[in-house]
């Protein structure tokens, strides 16, 4: 089995430019298992097809690179200075059936669901050789944080008037619950903070990114996409009866998100992480999204070129989306490719 390699961050120096748009003619998709809590690639030449790298086995074991031996909600963005970025949760839900620990979280029941305290960033110039940190939270802003109930689904993003790279995620602290609601049931809210330049750690406190204007409703797994008028279009999860995806739109990329009240997904159940992305050399953009409501779970596809307006493209393999060789993806982000990089990658993992 073929791995991508693990490297110091100081090895990874990129003076190159990210390629525009005409440069791009493939998709890279990353999402995990819940089978193995690791981190998978597919790739896809038209965006519609995608067919999973090392015969849908892991690329980056979850055990190599997380402090619970396990990674949740990969998110993979392309920087100005045309490096690779990623971001991951720190967590295995699994890990006390699978022999990992004791008890079903790392802490008591009272830090709720899940209970992690991580994130994991990555960097790689070419998409095989990562560099990789932990960082905890609660020890990086243990004022504001040390009773962190989770960190959950990070997200990287540039900040054009900062100069900086943006890691967004959902925080909950310990205690955090809906009012009048059952204890368990935490509130989950949306923060953004800036880190260094070797993409190791943050550098800044996490900041609220947006409020949801039920200040009860939990709300998570945000992703920001660059609209073509220098706006920023947000998606993200409202945990209502049937938890769905709902919209915000900002000028600047690290708040003022105005809130809108429609949903936006077509499914009859719970749905969750949406990530939008655009279909190279057309103004459409994808919003792709994980139905774990339904089982086996699935993503997914809404396309829009305005906006405001989605039309629904159907689950994988029950549309125009196909998954070729892989069923059951969880929690997924795609970004272009040019040909050279397609090609590295199908070379590497053959």
């Amino acid at each position: 089995m073929a791995f991508a390699s693990l490297i110091p961050a100081s090895a990874i120096n990129s003076d190159a430019k990210s390629p525009s748009e005409a440069d791009m003619s493939a998709y890279l998709m990353v999402y995990f298992s819940d089978s193995d809590h690791s981190l998978h690639f597919a790739l896809s030449d038209d965006g519609y097809s995608f067919t999973a790298l090392n015969d849908n086995k892991p690329v980056i074991s979850g055990d190599t690179i997380a402090e619970q031996r396990g990674i949740r909600d990969p998110h993979i963005y392309r920087g100005p200075d045309g490096a690779f970025y990623m971001a991951l949760t720190d967590l295995h839900i699994f890990a006390k059936r699978q022999g990992l620990r004791d008890t079903q979280w790392e802490r008591p029941d009272e830090y709720g669901w899940g209970n992690n305290r991580a994130l994991v960033l990555m960097k790689s110039n070419d998409l095989i050789n990562w560099s990789h940190n932990v960082v905890r939270i609660d020890k990086l802003f243990p004022e504001e944080y040390s009773e962190i109930g989770c960190s959950w689904a990070p997200e990287t993003t540039f900040d054009p008037k900062e100069g900086k790279m943006m890691v967004y995620f959902t925080i909950r602290t310990r205690g955090e619950h809906l009012e009048g609601g059952d204890p368990a049931t935490k509130k989950t809210r949306l923060f953004y903070a800036y880190a260094d330049d070797d993409f190791t750690t943050l550098t800044s406190r996490p900041e609220l990114l947006f409020e949801y204007p039920d200040s009860t409703m939990p709300i998570l797994d945000a992703d920001i996409c660059p609209m073509p008028d220098g706006r920023f279009f947000m998606t993200y999860v409202a945990q209502a009866k049937a938890p769905g995806i709902k919209t915000a739109i900002s000028d600047r990329v690290n708040g003022g998100y105005v809130y809108a009240d429609e949903w936006i997904d077509v499914e009859p159940g719970a749905c969750e992480a949406p990530n939008t992305w655009k279909r190279i050399g057309e103004d459409k953009w994808v919003v792709m999204y994980d139905i774990y409501s339904i089982r086996p779970n699935n993503f997914g596809f809404l396309e829009t070129s305005d906006f405001k307006t989605f039309t629904p493209l159907g689950h994988f393999n029950e549309g125009v989306m196909k998954s070729t060789n892989f069923t059951s993806p969880k929690h997924g982000a795609v970004i272009h490719l040019t040909a050279e990089e397609a090609d590295r990658l199908r070379k590497h993992w053959k």
